[in-house]
């Protein structure tokens, strides 16, 4: 994650550091902090749960920095439309802009999230409970990990 954030103008390891501050503060037990697909993500470790559909772990959130903007990627939040509420309602009570594309809210800077309902949705999904939400839209199936993983 350093190497990750070094590596960044100011502007943006400043902002990425302050939402990631805010993820591990109310992150629930059992998730952990990693590198994978490019940024820096918030897993269900294999070792926890090895029987994932692709074989790779359940990500639960994620933080990169794209070309023209940050991203926060909240997985539990586009599965239920109840936590998409959640971000729409607390966004507009804060009076910021949300802007979500299908799977993460876009961003500049940390003052254009509503940190206080970043770290509620990120605080609302226990490890357990969103398990078996991944194994109910999978149908109850899990698949197999690949060879070497």
């Amino acid at each position: 994650m350093q190497d990750y954030l070094a590596a960044l103008p100011p502007e943006r390891r400043t902002a990425l550091t302050q939402v990631r501050r805010v993820i591990r503060k109310h992150l629930p037990p059992g998730y952990r902090e990693t590198m994978n697909w490019g940024m820096i993500t918030y897993e269900v470790p294999l070792r926890r749960y090895p029987m994932t559909y692709n074989g790779q772990p359940l990500c639960y959130a994620g933080l990169a920095s794209q070309k023209g903007h940050l991203s926060l990627y909240l997985m539990a939040a586009y599965a239920s439309t109840a936590q998409t509420k959640r971000l729409q309602d607390g966004f507009r009570r804060a009076g910021k802009r949300l802007t979500m594309g299908k799977s993460c809210i876009r961003f500049r800077s940390a003052d254009d999230l509503a940190m206080d309902v970043i770290a509620e949705v990120i605080a609302s999904t226990p490890v357990e409970a969103y398990i078996a939400h991944a194994e109910a839209v999978h149908g109850g199936k899990r698949g197999s990990r690949r060879k070497g993983e």
